[in-house]
């Protein structure tokens, strides 16, 4: 077993502050920046940071890590709050800091279950990927509904570790680009087992490679004709009173001239108003011209339940068949207030006024356009790999309705174009993305990009698409037995540790 740093190291050494870089760099990895190569050597700084550290010079390095990465990555919080949510500067400001600060305590308390849980770093190389990913996976599924924002897999889409991406999913992959950064840190110190280390880095990267050349899902019907509606209307203008007529008017002409195609998308709330204020005199004449044309209407719009207070973010399809879907996975603060009553009185003495919704459920039926039944997720649900793979057996591509507006000219909306196309690799279908402000796109099963509208331009996306069948293995398996096999090994390494220091003494 290693020695640990001394305890009077200066309040703030180099080490902490390489650590508060690797945070950096590590957004960077992700889109708009796509340098992918800086996740791994970011971990691998971050992982050196915590080789022969105390406990709580682990827990600093760590949440100074975060600060780095959200501080960076999650930036667009504050564009949301200042200029569409009613805050003011310095309340945008303050919330937006301890939005990071909080989320920043994870790479902390992953940095102290490190040094705890796998103590000889003789024994890490396994321990502490596993450690890393568990608390991703905390993160993005538990606290708050989840927030699987920056998740380290979803740099890896332009590398060798995409390949592994229809087996294990994003934490699986997550688990390996851990791995890789865990081998590289011990093979800088470890000598006798460098040479062997480096082939098995070479090995996981090399079947990386070699699996992106297989197809786990096949072509079922004829390519369908599809267009995606991207009305660019800003988010300050979107449920102004005056503008509805407008922005109705704006997305019927836009459809219009695109009746030919078998499928057409509207983004996330493109009718700013309930269903039961425009159903009669706007939706069922438009879906009455859409089963003219044998054209199948995916339009996404507030609904309510049998009451007044139960409000859903729902997409209904309008044409030869119709259906409603309600979102399920709610965005915590945006869609609904977790922490009530005291996030509501904070909230209202603040003016911020946000949308309060009603989860849909998940046992919801499958929408069908184009004659085939899809899987529909409602903006941040495309970030929840275990909500696209159910139901998959019986759909045949992938539908996202999003309104990133709320984020401006940030960062964010390349972010969220970057995990929706990690779905489709994962699931191996097309995936049809509509949007009000960007990034609408069309997405292959392999996860890349076939076609876009650059942000903030209205216009309409017209392209092919294939329905498919057959099912990826992480369809099949999800992410469970993944995440066994890490809480197996970070047990293993723990128990290994502990019977040398038993011997030791």
């Amino acid at each position: 077993m290693t020695n640990r740093e001394p305890d009077n190291i200066p309040t703030i050494s180099w080490v902490d502050l390489a650590a508060l870089t690797a945070g950096i760099l590590y957004t960077l990895a992700f889109a708009p920046f796509n340098q992918s190569y800086l996740a791994l050597l970011a971990l691998c700084i971050v992982f050196t940071s915590w080789r022969k550290a105390t406990p709580g010079r682990a827990i600093l390095r760590g949440y100074l890590f975060g600060l780095g990465a959200f501080g960076l990555g999650v930036s667009w919080v504050f564009v949301s709050m200042h200029d569409f949510g009613g805050a003011n500067l310095f309340i945008s400001g303050l919330l937006t800091a301890l939005f990071v600060a909080f989320w920043s305590m994870f790479p902390a308390l992953t940095g102290y279950l490190a040094v705890k849980l796998t103590p000889d770093p003789a024994t890490r190389i396994l321990g502490l990927p596993s450690i890393w990913v568990l608390m991703d996976y905390f993160r993005g599924q538990m606290v708050l509904n989840g927030f699987p924002w920056l998740l380290c897999a979803y740099s890896q889409l332009e590398t060798p570790l995409a390949g592994y991406v229809p087996i294990v999913g994003v934490y699986g992959t997550g688990f390996l680009l851990a791995l890789s950064a865990s081998i590289l840190v011990t093979a800088a110190f470890d000598r006798q087992r460098r040479i062997f280390l480096s082939l098995l880095l070479i090995t996981l990267w090399g079947t990386g490679y070699y699996l992106q050349s297989i197809a786990w899902t096949h072509v079922i019907g004829n390519p369908l004709r599809i267009s995606l509606i991207q009305g660019s209307v800003s988010q300050d203008q979107k449920w102004l009173p005056e503008n509805r007529q407008k922005t109705l008017q704006l997305y019927q002409s836009m459809t219009e001239a695109h009746w030919d195609s078998a499928i057409i998308v509207w983004p996330e709330t493109a009718i700013p108003a309930y269903l039961s204020e425009v159903q009669d005199y706007f939706l069922l004449p438009l879906s009455r011209t859409a089963q003219q044309h044998g054209t199948d209407l995916v339009i996404s719009v507030p609904t309510h339940g049998d009451t007044e207070d139960e409000k859903y973010n729902a997409v209904i399809t309008l044409g030869k068949k119709s259906g409603s879907y309600r979102k399920d996975h709610l965005l915590p603060f945006g869609e609904y207030l977790p922490w009530q009553p005291i996030s509501g009185f904070i909230l209202n003495k603040l003016n911020m006024r946000l949308g309060i919704f009603t989860p849909g459920g998940a046992n919801q039926p499958l929408l069908e356009a184009g004659g085939y039944p899809f899987i529909t997720s409602i903006c941040y649900e495309d970030a929840f790999g275990d909500k696209a793979i159910r139901d998959l057996a019986d759909a045949a591509f992938l539908v996202n309705v999003t309104n990133d507006g709320w984020f401006g000219d940030s960062i964010e909306p390349h972010q969220h174009l970057q995990i929706a196309r990690m779905r489709a690799l994962e699931t191996g279908r097309f995936l049809l993305r509509s949007t009000n402000t960007g990034a609408t796109a069309i997405v292959g099963p392999d996860g890349g990009i076939i076609t876009r509208i650059p942000l903030f331009k209205s216009g309409v996306l017209t392209g092919f698409i294939s329905p498919m069948a057959g099912i990826t293995p992480y369809a099949k398996i999800g992410d469970k037995p993944a995440l066994l096999l890490m809480a197996l090994l970070v047990s293993g390494t723990y128990f290994w540790g502990y019977q040398g220091r038993k011997k030791a003494v």
